[in-house]
């Protein structure tokens, strides 16, 4: 049986790359091998690339069109990036798709571009690829085709698109009809510029549109489209250009912590089946010149990414970039995935723009600063607190700021990392057990962190708090959450309001793998391991009886492999009131004691205060931002 990765490599180099063995020639590899693959599922006139898999919502021809635009931004990548000398047939495949996606009487014609419809996100990328390959493909296509193509592109002029990082596609579409001479609005084009500042929440990060929306889409369209914008204007020195390039790279600095010591991402946002177009920043810091990473340590993350997925089966035996994380996950994708929208991880090859000679391929590789020591940053715009451990690799991010404004596990839970998922699976996120504090009612319903309120950020601690709401309860009930983080250990603190006999119950990380994981707990904790010795633990500290522990088990329910599981905590039959409850949250490819992890800390509390004296001698103070009212008590007794 083959083992990944799928597909034939170059020798590594492990003198110039001495981290992850690969050099340029791995890229122009695995950008041919995934160009090669999809060929085989283009229409005849090469204008749509049916790809099999589940359909998106926009239907088959809208997924044809999403197949050709994203394989030609990866094709446009490799072909600009080798001054035109590749094969000539990757060109004519996609010119010849040029011009029969905007016939009309080819039979394989591209919906027009309708307010708020998918085509306008696959006209930007053919857009972008039009603008890269230019000196071989737009110059060279016969003048009719290029009147249709402005014709089709035109469609965005005058049209409304959705209000968040669509804006920009309307910004690069119509910068492109500007560089061909063809009409466009310049009103337009500038009030999409203008109105990404509306969200930039400062120290390099932005939400996607309106709320607290934080997540990989600030890196990939909010950072990049805008610099992609620069180079279709010729504009890349102009005012907002030089704004641009200094909000990336204040945002590199920190984003830089985002990847584990093995390549992996860390795992939390939507459209994650785009993986590898996380570097999509990286890259384009390189590429503009405003990166603050060295060219060793760019090429060295970027590699190890690649390299992360290749050798998890990414492209799959069929050379496919297939709907999930490893292999096929659907409840990792979205309502809007279709069969070729993992292909936007194109825009993670940004890199190849730059020639063989630049200093990010020559460079001999460094080490992450995960793999120097341990780093704990804290990101006060989108309320998180990022944990990377040096022994392990491990990044793990606390989430006290990020809600997407809805009910969505990628989103919700208390921390996410680079070795982990969350249940996401329908039939786990109904019970909503791991990284998760829920007051759950008598019917089994969890409450929900639908909407977060973030509290404090800074150093090695964040706090948030949400209103739980139950079934036949009258109410909201606050619960208030304080993350402190002490070496490898995340150590949480809740002040619960809760309705009398509800459950409260809180969840540790989620471990699965192909095999079922492994188990224990013991009277004040639980720990669930994988064959791999990734560990899992969740240990009692206060407000939480003898016997809380468990462990929670699920089956397809987490991108990480097909069983999964999670140790728990819970206080059955609360009696009403305000609690206060103390965890700790380990996860580990080490060895777990937590019996002695619990004996080493200890709680005291002053009323609803909470001291915690560490192992070290060191005492954490915490302290909830809304008191109890005067004359009620806290339930629980120390752990």
């Amino acid at each position: 049986m083959p083992t990944p990765p799928y597909f034939p490599l170059p020798p590594t180099d492990r003198v110039r790359s001495p981290r992850t063995g690969w050099t340029r020639a791995h890229w122009e590899a695995t950008a041919d091998h995934l160009l090669r693959a999809v060929a085989p599922y283009a229409t005849p006139g090469g204008a749509q690339y049916r790809l099999p898999g589940r359909h998106s919502w926009s239907g088959v021809v809208s997924d044809g069109l999403e197949g050709f635009a994203r394989t030609f931004l990866l094709a446009a990548l490799r072909i600009a990036g080798a001054h035109g000398e590749v094969e000539p047939a990757l060109v004519e495949r996609y010119a010849t798709g040029l011009a029969a996606g905007t016939n009309p009487t080819s039979g394989e014609a591209w919906p027009a571009l309708t307010p708020c419809s998918q085509q306008m996100v696959e006209s930007a990328s053919i857009a972008i690829a039009l603008h890269e390959t230019r000196p071989w493909i737009w110059d060279r296509l016969d003048p009719h085709v290029q009147e249709r193509i402005v014709g089709w592109l035109s469609g965005f002029v005058g049209s409304r698109t959705w209000d968040n990082n669509w804006r920009l596609f309307q910004v690069v579409v119509e910068e492109f009809l500007a560089s061909v001479g063809a009409p466009h609005s310049r009103s337009e084009i500038d009030a999409g510029l203008d109105r990404i500042d509306d969200w930039y929440a400062g120290d390099g990060w932005y939400s996607d549109g309106d709320g607290r929306n934080f997540d990989y889409y600030g890196g990939w369209a909010l950072h990049l489209y805008p610099l992609l914008w620069a180079r279709i204007a010729g504009d890349q020195d102009g005012e907002r250009a030089r704004c641009h390039k200094a909000r990336l790279a204040r945002f590199l600095n920190d984003y830089q912590q985002f990847f584990g010591a093995d390549g992996a991402p860390v795992h939390q946002g939507r459209s994650l089946t785009y993986r590898f177009a996380s570097l999509a920043p990286v890259w384009m810091g390189a590429l503009a010149g405003c990166t603050p990473l060295p060219p060793g340590r760019t090429r060295r993350l970027a590699s190890g990414v690649l390299r992360h997925f290749a050798e998890r089966g990414v492209p799959d035996e069929r050379g496919l970039l297939p709907l999930g994380w490893y292999g096929p996950f659907l409840p990792a994708t979205q309502s809007y995935s279709g069969p070729a929208s993992p292909y936007w991880g194109s825009k993670g090859f940004l890199g190849l723009l730059l020639p063989p000679e630049h200093e990010v391929w020559t460079a001999d590789e460094l080490p992450l600063l995960i793999e120097e020591s341990d780093q704990y940053t804290a990101l006060p715009a989108p309320g998180w607190l990022l944990h990377g451990t040096r022994h392990d690799g491990i990044v793990r991010l606390i989430n006290h700021g990020s809600d997407h404004g809805g009910d969505d596990p990628h989103y919700s839970k208390l921390a996410y990392s680079t070795a982990t998922a969350p249940d996401a699976a329908p039939h786990a996120w109904t019970n909503a057990v791991d990284n998760h504090l829920a007051l759950v009612a008598a019917d089994g319903t969890p409450s929900r962190r639908t909407l977060i309120h973030p509290l404090h950020c800074a150093e090695r601690t964040a706090a948030s708090w949400y209103s739980a709401q139950l079934p036949d309860e009258e109410g909201e009930f606050r619960v208030e959450t304080a993350s402190f983080l002490h070496g490898p250990w995340e150590l949480r603190v809740h002040w619960v309001a809760a309705p009398p006999r509800v459950t409260v119950r809180e969840g540790g990380h989620a471990v699965a793998s192909a095999a079922r994981p492994g188990g224990r707990t013991g009277a004040m904790w639980s720990l669930a391991q994988t064959a791999d010795g990734l560990n899992s633990t969740l240990v009692a500290l206060h407000g939480w009886p003898d016997g809380c522990a468990g462990i929670a088990r699920n089956t397809a329910a987490n991108a990480f492999g097909p069983h999964s599981a999670t140790p728990f905590l819970a206080l059955e039959n609360h009696p009403g009131g305000r609690s206060v409850h103390v965890s700790l949250i380990g996860l580990a490819r080490d060895v777990l004691h937590p019996q002695a992890l619990r004996e080493s800390i200890t709680v005291r509390l002053d009323g609803p205060r909470v001291i915690l004296h560490l192992p070290d001698g060191r005492l954490l103070h915490a302290e909830p931002s809304g008191l109890p009212p005067s004359g009620q008590g806290v339930v629980g007794s120390p752990g």
